[in-house]
């Protein structure tokens, strides 16, 4: 039997997380390729719309039930809700940085709004969760590929978040009594798989010519995201559910350690 959801503890996680944010380097000079600028300028707005141009919140339908069963994981699911905004204002803070205006709508996040709402609460985090895998590879390659210090920094905290919020679905999936019995592990894994594969395909439609003019190429991306499903997957089968830790405080300049904290700050 799987212990329960450790609620208190992951809002002070997220806690922590609040307040140990440095802030990246808006001042120094833009050092962005010409011919990439176009498709980068139009990937950032799309990326901050998505963090920040709809309801910060669970959508789905079915919500009040998941809020009524287990009012701490919902209160932890606001708070992560809270740090997808503040990624909001980072890449806002690019946008203006670049002389970008916002944008206030896109298909695909017309497309993502409207699953999260129509398939249910425990579809809806799935979603996101996967969403999250996809982005991993995104800003993984934006870091390495992009040359703009700002640019480097803003994806070295949001990547930063990102392994903790993983941490945090793992953590929720393990508590639900994942990973289930062995067939219905083996189908859990392949729907979760294959919807991955969606959702990183709608992100390479939306995202992947900016991804190509920085350098990157559709294989590498979609190698990528298989890594980070298969991480996550791995976490679910093999991780203890309280693997709550501190949030490291990264140097804008420094590149984020990504391992796995254990609940003494340390790193495994």
């Amino acid at each position: 039997m799987e212990p329960p959801f450790d609620s208190a503890r992951w809002m002070a996680f997220f806690d922590r997380n609040r307040r140990c944010r440095p802030e990246p380097r808006w001042d120094a000079p833009i050092s962005v390729p010409a011919e990439a600028r176009p498709w980068l300028d139009r990937s950032l707005a799309e990326f901050q719309l998505g963090d920040g141009g709809g309801p910060a919140s669970l959508i789905a339908w079915d919500v009040a039930q998941l809020r009524q069963r287990d009012p701490g994981m919902a209160r932890a699911i606001d708070q992560w809700f809270e740090e997808e905004k503040e990624h909001s204002r980072l890449l806002g803070g690019l946008l203006r940085r670049l002389g970008v205006a916002p944008i206030t709508g896109h298909w695909s996040f017309s497309l993502f709004c409207g699953v999260r709402r129509w398939l249910g609460v425990r579809f809806e985090l799935q979603v996101l969760t996967l969403t999250e895998l996809s982005s991993t590879a995104y800003y993984r390659l934006l870091r390495e590929l992009g040359q703009d210090l700002a640019l480097r920094d803003v994806c070295s905290l949001i990547l930063r978040d990102e392994s903790g919020h993983l941490l945090f679905q793992g953590a929720r999936l393990r508590a639900a009594g994942a990973p289930w019995s062995r067939w219905r592990r083996w189908w859990w894994r392949a729907q979760f798989r294959a919807c991955g594969l969606a959702a990183a395909t709608v992100l390479w439609l939306s995202h992947g010519r900016c991804l190509r003019a920085l350098g990157a190429t559709r294989r590498r991306f979609f190698g990528e995201a298989l890594r980070q499903f298969g991480r996550f997957l791995r976490r679910v089968d093999g991780l203890p559910a309280d693997r709550a830790g501190r949030p490291q405080c990264v140097a804008p300049s420094a590149t984020p350690d990504l391992r796995e904290p254990t609940p003494s700050g340390r790193v495994a």
